[in-house]
């Protein structure tokens, strides 16, 4: 896992480092951060909700073949098949934009969690040891990560450390590469307000001042970010697609209230930092969502559809041959329920599983007749 970070984490630091150089505050140049990488993902959420929207249109006709062929699944998934062809649409289109997503997200949280290795450029030998040093103070004075040990292997360590050398700072200055005067430098541009960024919000911190109300605010401000995003989408999904908003039913609203609920939770245990990142991610993706939604009207995805309709038309006459990786996904899919729809009578024939079926009932009968037999009852050979 820390290997994900440390590969992605790299260039985002340089981008991270590039922007704190033009700006010299760490929370401005989170906030600018923050906006880059949404625009540097703003094809990722293009491709996902045109998609999305596309999938939308086809949802009618996906609906009647379900009708049509609902006791015949195989027969279903054949006619589904042939309509994400005719349409020139990936069902599981999504998926690769959001794992995309997923994998950028190890190198953001890689760049906030460490200022000390992407923005400082501190060298390791020298990070190793400061956190050793900011380790063994935390244990001895309990004031810095409830008193606990700080492990090197801690994604916060750095921010920890931050922490403990704004509480000692003499402790530090015999380590070289200027590591004092750096990170406290530091420290004084990772705050918001005055609130330093780098310390842990309190629910029941031991004096309530300027700080600890800022920090105190940040997780519920990032909980109700993310509340906003989260309402918004449901109530345009509810709007554009009500019959899966109706299959969802609570399931939805519970991950609705859930997932915000989670996020201040966790923003309570994280340096404020983080919480601070959330809250600005969650209203990018609020406006680039929303943006996204606007321009996706009707009429203009009935013409996206119909371009990519004849683009695949086009593309299928070329390649007639060729089939999509989703198209051999599915189909190697249908072989596989085909598979295990055949069973194998006592001979060792191949028969079907309805066949399967009746041959396993007319011996349960003859089970039941031989037992009246024995035991002198009547048998009805109708008797289920």
């Amino acid at each position: 896992m820390n290997f994900l970070y440390d590969l992605i984490g790299v260039p985002f630091g340089y981008l991270m480092s590039f922007i704190y150089d033009i700006v010299p505050n760490y929370a401005l140049a989170i906030i600018i951060f923050t906006l880059v990488t949404k625009l540097l993902l703003f094809p990722v959420n293009y491709k996902t909700q045109k998609n999305a929207a596309r999938m939308q249109l086809l949802a009618p006709k996906l609906e009647k073949l379900k009708k049509s062929f609902e006791s015949n699944p195989q027969r279903l998934q054949e006619e589904q098949q042939k309509l994400y062809q005719q349409e020139g649409i990936n069902p599981m289109g999504s998926c690769l934009p959001m794992f995309v997503q997923m994998f950028l997200l190890f190198g953001v949280i890689d760049v906030v969690y460490k200022p000390i290795t992407h923005i400082l450029h501190i060298s390791k030998p020298v990070r190793t040891a400061a956190i050793e040093k900011a380790s063994e103070l935390a244990v001895k004075y309990g004031d810095v990560n409830g008193g606990k040990a700080i492990s090197a292997k801690n994604l916060r360590s750095e921010l920890l450390t931050a922490e403990v050398l704004d509480k000692h700072p003499d402790d530090f200055t015999i380590y070289s590469e200027n590591f004092h005067d750096k990170v406290s430098k530091f420290s004084e541009t990772f705050n918001v307000l005055g609130a330093n960024l780098g310390k842990t919000p309190q629910l029941h911190p031991e004096t309530w001042n300027r700080e600890s109300l800022i920090l105190f605010c940040i997780p519920f401000l990032a909980g109700l970010a993310q509340l906003l995003f989260s309402l918004y989408s449901q109530i345009h999904q509810k709007k554009t697609n009500p019959n899966a908003q109706a299959a969802g039913g609570g399931c939805m609203m519970a991950t609705t209230l859930l997932m915000p609920l989670m996020s201040v939770w966790f923003a309570f245990g994280l340096p404020a930092g983080i919480g601070f990142y959330w809250i600005f991610s969650s209203l990018f993706s609020f406006v680039i969502t929303f943006a996204l939604n606007c321009y996706f009207s009707k009429d203009r995805i009935e013409a996206i559809n119909e371009k990519e309709k004849e683009k695949a038309r086009i593309y299928a006459e070329k390649h007639p041959g060729k089939k999509s990786f989703m198209q051999r996904m599915m189909e190697s899919q249908a072989a596989m329920e085909q598979q295990s729809n055949v069973r194998v009578d006592e001979n060792g024939d191949k028969i079907s599983r309805s066949e399967h079926n009746k041959q396993n009932r007319d011996k349960l009968k003859e089970a039941r007749k031989r037992m009246a037999e024995k035991y002198g009852d009547s048998y009805d050979d109708n008797e289920e």
